[in-house]
């Protein structure tokens, strides 16, 4: 091979070499999304037991996820979206808004509690500020829905719409630590969530 051929093959091979080491990446922060399932068994779990969960070494965790709070956000942050895409799906638009606050809420429901362990050890890892803006996608969907609610007369309208979704953020959020506590069962802290939401946005 001559010298211009050496050179028009050397950047495939470094395109090659690029696109395995990209394939790499995404395999073990795949194995380590999946090994951070032991959030799930203990909100405790330490970075060294996710890597060995995952079978990469320590460096290569850190590479990706420079911190347990880097990790458990983007854990938080892939739960959020699977909330919102569940949210999303119900077609909320359909329906008078005090129903379908109702709908947001058992919808949303079923994956929160199915990542209620890894939810909670986020929230006590990130700055409470941060684990709420994480939340914006939803609870401006919320915020819609009251809006919505207040003008077509079946939500309060006598408090400001935003006070009246800090007052359902802080609800669901309780209700998972009743669940996490075990002084109620999922079905039990849903049944309880939903009347006291109602109750709380009905109006006068």
């Amino acid at each position: 091979m001559d010298s211009d051929q050496r050179r028009a093959a050397a950047p495939t091979r470094r395109g090659g070499s690029g696109q395995a080491r990209r394939a790499d990446a995404e395999r073990n922060i795949a194995a380590i999304l999946a090994a951070a399932g032991c959030f799930a068994r203990d909100p405790q779990a330490s970075m060294t037991e996710i890597a060995a969960a995952a079978g990469v070494g320590r460096v290569t965790l850190y590479a990706h996820f420079p911190s347990r709070e880097a990790l458990l956000g983007e854990l938080m942050d892939r739960a959020l979206r699977e909330v919102t895409a569940t949210v999303a799906a119900q077609n909320l638009a359909d329906s008078p808004a005090d129903q379908a606050l109702r709908t947001l809420l058992r919808s949303s429901w079923q994956p929160l509690d199915r990542n209620l362990r890894m939810l909670h050890a986020a929230r006590r890892a990130l700055p409470p500020e941060t684990v709420e803006d994480r939340h914006a996608d939803i609870l401006a969907t919320v915020e819609q829905l009251i809006t919505r609610g207040q003008d077509e007369g079946v939500l309060r309208a006598d408090l400001p719409a935003h006070w009246l979704v800090t007052g359902v953020y802080t609800l669901i959020l309780a209700a998972g630590d009743q669940v996490e506590s075990g002084r109620f069962t999922s079905a039990e802290a849903l049944a309880v969530l939903e009347a006291t939401v109602a109750s709380a946005v009905r109006p006068d």
